[in-house]
């Protein structure tokens, strides 16, 4: 009788990719609209002489990083410029000074002991990816061992309401549903009091996004944080601003509005990986002393990863 045809040998799961893999693949779009047209001028000319400087600063006052931090890349690598002799060490220059930028912001949002409940304030224009980042935030908190609340404090919008709880459900975190057109300060005090009767450690509350030049949307998210601190003295603890990515250099004119309003603790900047704007956090880096938490590269859960610096930078800067 023939034999068994032998077993196929099952083929190994190719290795999960690293963080500065995804980071890459996410900041792709952004290398090539920021990265590679600073390279482009330096790949012109094998002399750095006025008119590649002139190129330079041209080139980076029109990318998003603002013209504030284009200026100040830009005199960086003047003062630099007699060293210089190749179009690496001119890119490699900037990728200093990039990363010394971002390295001053680099602080990963840390709970801490004995603090319950941790009151997070999400605040942001609507379509900046608020909603996904409170589930985002829950999840990872989740995975940490804490207990997290989310309360749906943009209540403007019954569609924002429904989605919240989806995408709490999907984080596993506790929810305080809030009726349609209810006072937002007053869900934001109804999710409070149940993250303390329950004992909760973190509650996560949204809030509205209307465009953030309207003054009564400002003047309702202090209200929001006058409730909360005088429920829990201290609380909101981070009023954390959602930025989105693709916006360019308008997230340094939202994170300025914001930031004079409230007081912003922290940032995290989204859709990273549709944009080739995502050079705009080191202006904002630059221009705010505001620690940037996370940044978003992609849909799934854990596409918000903490930022770090370094990773950010060896993403960016990955073919040169």
């Amino acid at each position: 009788m023939p034999g068994k045809p032998a077993k196929p040998v099952p083929k190994e799961a190719p290795p999960a990719p690293t963080l500065e893999e995804r980071l890459g693949r996410g900041l792709s779009k952004t290398h090539k609209g920021f990265i590679d047209r600073i390279a482009a001028v330096f790949k012109r000319s094998s002399s750095f002489d006025a008119h590649v400087l002139n190129e330079l600063e041209e080139t980076l006052v029109g990318t998003d990083i603002g013209v504030r931090t284009a200026y100040a890349l830009f005199e960086s690598v003047q003062k630099k410029a007699p060293s210089l002799n190749s179009p690496d060490s001119a890119i490699n220059a900037i990728r200093e000074e990039v990363e010394a930028i971002l390295l001053r912001r680099e602080s990963p949002l840390v709970i801490p002991e004995g603090k319950k409940p941790y009151v997070i304030m999400v605040t942001g224009v609507n379509g900046s990816g608020k909603t996904t980042t409170i589930a985002k935030i829950a999840h990872h908190l989740k995975s940490e061992g804490k207990s997290v609340i989310i309360a749906s404090g943009d209540t403007f919008r019954a569609a924002a309401i429904e989605q919240l709880e989806h995408w709490a459900n999907r984080a596993g975190a506790d929810f305080v549903k809030a009726q349609e057109g209810a006072d937002p300060s007053a869900v934001a005090f109804d999710g409070l009091q149940a993250a303390m009767a329950r004992g909760h450690d973190v509650l996560i509350i949204d809030t509205a996004g209307r465009l953030h030049t309207k003054e009564n949307l400002m003047e309702e998210l202090k209200k929001t944080s006058r409730v909360l601190d005088k429920k829990l003295e201290g609380a909101p603890h981070e009023i954390l601003l959602v930025l989105d990515a693709t916006i360019g250099q308008n997230a340094i004119e939202q994170t300025r509005q914001f930031n004079n309003a409230l007081g912003i603790t922290g940032i995290a900047l989204t859709k990273l990986d549709g944009s080739s704007k995502g050079g705009v956090i080191v202006g904002i880096a630059n221009e705010f002393p505001i620690p940037i938490r996370y940044v978003g590269i992609g849909e799934d859960m854990d596409d918000l990863q903490p930022f770090n610096a370094k990773s950010f930078v060896n993403a960016l800067f990955l073919d040169n």
